[in-house]
């Protein structure tokens, strides 16, 4: 800079009288060098002169590198800029893909799913037009009353199989069976995200068949349709359970294809006043990522209140929901095998009514089974929650529940 200037211009004054040879083309001129290039000069003014010119440039060039830093960083921070919008782009993409997957993205619910579907049919010929018409009434005729049309319902697969362990399955040392519960499986409107729905209806058909517990459901004698169990469940937040469950759904599920878990089936049956807990099994207790410890507390619900050593229990108990990650399932009963091996039995929502009906008629090899038999080293997700009910509430027991949800609603299995 201005600094390193005046030094060599110091410099050449200080040089100013240094000669470099004899006296040039023998005239005696004296000859004065450049200390920047090495030209020599006849006169201490041009040498000057020059080296100026050497300055300007210098300076000219540092302001140049100035101005390609200034220019370096705008781009570096226009960069920045950019990368930081797209990656926020990306964030809002993915949330909204978040949204979509978990039926958050105000899409539409049930009965826009069902409608849409019903269309689908018709437009590819496999449904009539007044089919569609006759279906479509029934839909909008069940969603007015609240109540499940039946149409994805199988009952009367608890009754087959007590008769069948009776008489066969010569491996099983001893099954517990829940009290009488129907299967429901995912129809045209909740397809892809009702299994949450359909595994309350499930326990729901098992309580409502239990005098102990029918008590408590006299404003729920039929099976809800999935909208209203949407209802029911904000109707649970209204009364303040698990405020920070229903912020992730913004207090709203009725109209949407929101998927639920563990956390809103155990507000929804707390408000009914089912004595419930969640248990929450958050990594496996056993070898290749599995988890004997939830077999062995089910296999510890079941037998708790079974005495006597009959092969076959069928127990008051309800049947149990099983959550894992993208899915759930209810648990209606668990064999012990002669080898002393566990195994649940698991009805599915996504298994259709026409697999289930194979149950009805049960072969004597039992090779139907195989719809419901889940054994250790076939449950390797790596977390499991499970909501079981064990009694029913006093007003003042449920109000004490409601504020302990508010801080806390699952217990885990170290």
């Amino acid at each position: 800079g201005a600094a390193a200037g005046r030094e060599l211009q110091e410099h050449v004054r200080e040089r100013h009288g240094h000669l470099l040879g004899a006296p040039g083309a023998g005239n005696g001129e004296q000859l004065y060098e450049c200390p920047m290039c090495s030209l020599t000069c006849t006169n201490i003014q041009i040498l000057e002169e020059h080296v100026d010119l050497h300055l300007e440039e210098n300076s000219f060039s540092e302001g140049g590198n100035v101005r390609d830093l200034e220019l370096a960083q705008q781009l570096q921070t226009e960069e920045d800029k950019w990368q930081r919008s797209e990656e926020e782009k990306r964030e809002r993409e993915e949330f909204k893909k978040l949204q979509r997957q978990y039926g958050l993205d105000n899409s539409g619910g049930y009965k826009q799913q069902f409608l849409k579907n019903m269309e689908r049919e018709v437009d590819r010929g496999r449904m009539q037009p007044f089919e569609y018409h006759k279906r479509k009434a029934d839909m909008m005729e069940s969603l007015a009353f609240g109540i499940d049309d039946g149409k994805t319902k199988t009952s009367g697969v608890i009754e087959a199989l007590c008769k069948y362990y009776q008489s066969e399955s010569k491996d099983v040392r001893r099954v517990w069976l829940s009290a009488g519960v129907d299967h429901f499986h995912s129809s045209l409107g909740d397809r892809g995200w009702g299994c949450g729905y359909r595994n309350f209806q499930m326990l729901l058909s098992s309580l409502l068949q239990n005098s102990l517990y029918r008590d408590c459901l006299r404003d729920t004698t039929l099976i809800p349709s999935i909208p209203k169990i949407q209802s029911m469940i904000e109707d649970a937040w209204r009364e303040g359970f698990d405020p920070h469950g229903a912020s992730h759904f913004n207090n709203r599920l009725h109209g949407s294809k929101a998927w639920i878990g563990a956390c809103e089936i155990y507000s929804l049956l707390t408000s009914l006043r089912m004595k419930c807990q969640i248990i929450d099994f958050h990594k496996p207790t056993g070898a290749m990522g599995t988890h004997p410890r939830l077999f062995e507390w089910v296999l510890h619900y079941y037998s708790t209140d079974s005495e006597g050593g009959t092969k076959v229990m069928c127990t008051s108990k309800p049947p149990i929901y099983l959550q894992h990650q993208g899915h759930s399932r209810t648990v209606v009963g668990i064999e012990e095998k002669k080898n002393k091996s566990l195994c649940l039995l698991l009805f599915d929502p996504g298994c259709s009514s026409q697999e289930m009906q194979k149950l009805l008629k049960q072969n004597s090899d039992g090779t139907n089974l195989k719809l419901l038999r889940k054994f250790v080293g076939s449950l390797k997700e790596k977390q499991y929650q499970i909501v079981a009910v064990d009694g029913v509430l006093s007003l003042e027991e449920k109000a004490a529940r409601c504020r302990a949800s508010q801080v806390l609603t699952s217990e885990k299995i170290p």
